[in-house]
């Protein structure tokens, strides 16, 4: 594709993440309308969705089809609509519903277009903080307030020195559970509970790496091009090309810290 057409996209995406917004801002400390899709079993007890998830795909999915009828859709809350056309947006409406239904900010909208099957634009949305991060092969950005600011990952000295981040350690399991203990204890400082946020932290400069497991496709692809886009890495925990099924991920924002983590993973 020409930059000019990826430009397009991007600010594309960018009012779809708006579209997005409008949708979930009415409901946030208020009213959401729960409910739960868990499983009752200890890995998926309890998987929340809200209205306002089911609204911001909804509409996200009607703004897409009147610009480009003819690109597929995969989104968490309404499944599969052509997954195989040339172009394919991936999205998740809320990620992070159990600090949206908990009033906490840092859930986002995550949205990514595949072009024959490889993500190429990706963004990570926060409406209630006014701040869209947004990427593709040509850099990244963050929009704020109207204001925009290139992106670009940090330097870090080691592991040792690393600010790290994962939603839950609890999730967590099987041989998954040392692995990841093996890098917490390494590094100077873990966070948790800021799902895709801390995604769009790494890209910003303000955290060293990212670590997950058990995810969607729809729960990545948004990343992908955000964080190279911003000159860092995003893989498997082996340090291999995340593939369209999801899986565990490693964000870095230095080469560095990435080796050294692949290392405590293996």
């Amino acid at each position: 594709m020409s930059n000019s057409r990826f430009a397009d996209f991007e600010t594309f995406a960018i009012g779809l993440a708006a579209v997005a917004g409008a949708a979930i801002l009415p409901l946030f400390r208020a009213e959401h309308g729960l409910e739960d899709k868990g499983t009752g079993k200890a890995e998926n007890r309890f998987d929340p969705v809200t209205l306002a998830d089911k609204a911001a795909e909804a509409a996200i999915r009607r703004a897409i089809a009147a610009r480009y009828p003819d690109h597929g859709v995969i989104g968490e809350e309404y499944g599969e609509d052509r997954p195989d056309a040339e172009f394919v947006w991936v999205l998740d409406p809320i990620d992070g519903t159990r600090a949206f239904i908990s009033g906490l900010p840092v859930w986002t909208t995550l949205i990514a277009l595949r072009h024959q099957g490889r993500p190429v634009v990706g963004a990570i949305a926060q409406p209630f903080l006014d701040e869209v991060f947004v990427g593709t092969h040509n850099g990244s950005k963050v929009i704020r307030g109207g204001v925009e600011r290139a992106l670009r990952v940090r330097a870090c000295a080691g592991i040792g020195q690393a600010l790290i981040a994962t939603t839950d350690p609890y999730l967590f399991r099987g041989d998954d559970a040392p692995r990841f203990e093996r890098l917490r204890q390494a590094a100077r400082l873990t966070r948790y509970g800021c799902d895709a946020y801390a995604y769009a932290m790494v890209a910003l400069g303000s955290l060293d790496l990212v670590i997950e497991a058990g995810l969607k496709a729809w729960d990545i692809e948004a990343a992908i091009p955000l964080i190279k886009g911003a000159g860092g890495f995003i893989t498997d925990w082996s340090g291999a090309e995340i593939g369209p099924h999801g899986g565990q991920m490693l964000i870095c924002g230095d080469a560095g810290v990435r080796d050294a983590a692949i290392g405590l993973l293996s």
